[in-house]
């Protein structure tokens, strides 16, 4: 009577679930990265602990997938593996934002968002609230809203005036709220009435029940900000909330300056 099998052991999953070409090909792609000047297959797989047959058919599955790269003889990471790690840094420069963000929510007591215009469009890249803190709720598409909103006013503020035009061209006014701006000549005219470094500051223009207050973050051509809301009986707050805001984005531009090629 034929045995049953042995279950596996819990204690060694490794061995019998990866599969070892990929774990074989992740080492390869190890050591060429470690080689600057490239790395002849020999040595690749003397280092490995590769046999030499092996080592040449994986290095030549990833030179033909643009993972590795061959010139005279020798291996250099490919184009493919060169997105990866640029993927890698951009994600972790991206945590990093998310994690600042996250900070000056639970410092400040209300939600952080961090926006950027780019490519003719508003785009909230990062929002950092809680339950205690919640974010407004985007009832009305913030691409096309963005009259109505501090984020979108303190972006379009950065624009010169041929460019905010052409924005409104495109997103016509909404009424929104009863508090909404009605027409984009008065939106214009509160634009060019504000200071560089002043907050852009709407009450219920979006939402009712919500205020909120956006910081400008200009860094060459790439208008970006950083902004925050708070609920309208808070309102008394938003003020010096955006300064304490303005003071920590302040400290941390470099960074932040950094997260606008996100």
């Amino acid at each position: 009577m034929q045995r049953p099998a042995s279950p596996p052991d819990p204690a060694q999953p490794h061995s019998a679930t990866l599969i070892g070409s990929v774990r074989r090909a992740m080492r390869l792609l190890e050591c060429v990265a470690g080689h600057e000047h490239g790395a002849p297959a020999k040595q690749l797989a003397r280092e490995t602990g590769l046999a030499l047959p092996t080592a040449y058919h994986l290095l030549r599955t990833l030179v033909h997938e643009g993972y590795l790269r061959r010139d005279k003889g020798f291996f250099f990471l490919g184009e493919a593996a060169e997105r990866l790690s640029s993927s890698g840094a951009q994600q972790k420069r991206r945590s990093a934002v998310v994690d600042t963000l996250a900070h000056w929510r639970d410092a400040i007591g209300a939600p952080v968002y961090y926006a950027m215009y780019r490519d003719g469009e508003i785009e909230v890249m990062c929002v950092a609230d809680s339950p205690s803190t919640p974010a407004v709720e985007e009832w009305a598409d913030f691409r096309e809203t963005g009259h109505a909103h501090a984020v979108g006013q303190c972006l379009l503020f950065q624009l010169d005036e041929n460019a905010r035009r052409d924005h409104l061209d495109r997103y016509p006014l909404q009424t929104l709220t009863p508090y909404t701006v009605r027409d984009s000549h008065t939106l214009l005219r509160r634009l060019e009435r504000t200071r560089r470094m002043e907050p852009l500051v709407e009450r219920q223009e979006y939402a009712l029940g919500a205020v909120c207050a956006a910081i400008p973050i200009t860094v060459g051509t790439t208008a970006a900000t950083v902004a925050i809301s708070l609920p309208v009986h808070q309102a008394d707050r938003l003020l010096p909330a955006a300064r304490r805001l303005q003071a920590e984005v302040g400290r941390h531009l470099g960074s932040l300056a950094i997260a606008i090629s996100i």
